[in-house]
């Protein structure tokens, strides 16, 4: 009896033999189906070697994904609290504080070394809550939207994909951070204003109500979106083009080290475009928190678009070094809870069938 198994390479080479001639004729049908078909299963990850590798998009990795945003950002926020406290008082009072040197020197002139740790607490609190819905959120939404759009638009739009999966978590973050960083720039900025969080919070809870805790939510949505978008975006498209011509091998040859030295670099790169796109709402979220009664556009119209760049040279060097130290320990603690880390996208087989009957040079 013949045996009438067909080779994998037979059958390569006679599905894009058919996919030619059917493209050739308008007939998409076959490809269509394919690629509906992928795009209704799970999305995978290459095949994990070690034992203790966490599932993929499980609640346990979304977990670990929220603990490690509770730590990149509640510790890296907290660490350059004295230069936040200074970039705020140049913004809020630059005739004072006429730039980073001479903010520290009036500041611990004024407050002593001690002063500068000003509002630490919520800062910790704030950017802790933050860090957990902006990553965990990330990973979720970036997942339900491949599922949404399918593997070959998922790759072909993968930098929206990125930006509007990166918003849609900013978006709720923000809202957990208001509370805390209300308090913040009141207890940095404001003279007179009690110095800690025990004091500050209930001051402004019974002055203001709960409503004085947000008065600065949608400045802060301005300022963070945009940066948020920036960080997940930027540095995604940033690790993609370092492994693909800077990177001398590929990720999965690489060390974990290696690999972490990518990321805080990438990170870094990131951190610089966020610190220029979000600083104009920055300005006017560190103003309006201190100017009671005042709306955004108010604030904004009284500093004036040069004023509202006061402080970018610090905010640079501080959100550069804060969203690569972000990263770089974001990716450690996937390293160390053994959470699978997707290897730089690849267009999925259907979309390079598609190219390859077109005559494209798959990509």
């Amino acid at each position: 009896m013949s045996d009438n198994k067909v080779s994998p390479v037979g059958a390569l080479l006679s599905g894009r033999a058919l996919a030619k001639d059917a493209v050739e004729q308008g007939n998409y049908s076959l490809l269509n189906k394919f690629a509906l078909c992928e795009s209704k299963a799970p999305l995978k990850v290459s095949a994990a070697k070690d034992p203790l590798e966490v599932e993929f998009a499980s609640n346990k990795f979304y977990a670990l994904c929220g603990l490690g945003g509770i730590l990149s950002c509640g510790i890296t926020h907290t660490a350059i609290v004295p230069l936040d406290l200074v970039k705020c008082r140049i913004q809020v009072n630059p005739d004072k504080y006429k730039g980073v040197f001479n903010g520290f020197k009036v500041s611990i002139k004024e407050d002593g070394v001690r002063g500068l740790a000003r509002g630490w607490a919520p800062t910790f609190i704030g950017y802790s809550m933050q860090g957990m819905f902006k990553f965990g959120l990330y990973e979720i939404f970036k997942v339900e939207y491949h599922h949404i759009l399918g593997d070959e638009n998922a790759y072909l739009y993968r930098t929206w994909l990125y930006l509007a999966a990166s918003a849609s978590a900013e978006f709720f973050a923000d809202i957990a951070l208001a509370p805390m960083e209300a308090v913040k720039v009141r207890i940095q900025t404001m003279p007179g204003f009690p110095t800690t969080l025990a004091k500050g919070f209930p001051k402004i809870l019974a002055e203001e109500g709960l409503s004085g805790f947000y008065k600065g939510l949608v400045p802060l949505w301005m300022r963070q979106i945009p940066y948020t978008m920036m960080k997940f975006a930027c540095f995604e498209k940033t690790v993609e083009l370092l492994y693909k011509h800077v990177v001398p091998k590929p990720r999965a040859e690489c060390s974990k080290g290696e690999q972490l030295l990518v990321t805080f670099a990438a990170g870094y790169i990131a951190g610089v475009f966020c610190a220029i796109v979000s600083h104009p709402a920055d300005t006017v979220v560190s103003k309006l928190n201190q100017a009671k009664g005042s709306s955004a556009l108010d604030v904004a119209k009284k500093l004036g678009f040069a004023g509202m760049w006061k402080g970018l040279t610090p905010r640079i060097i501080m959100i550069g070094t804060l969203t690569a130290l972000q990263w770089f320990i974001y990716d450690a603690v996937k390293v160390s809870f053994h959470l699978p880390r997707p290897p730089p996208p690849e267009a999925p087989e259907s979309l390079k069938l598609k190219w390859a009957a077109q005559g494209k040079v798959i990509q």
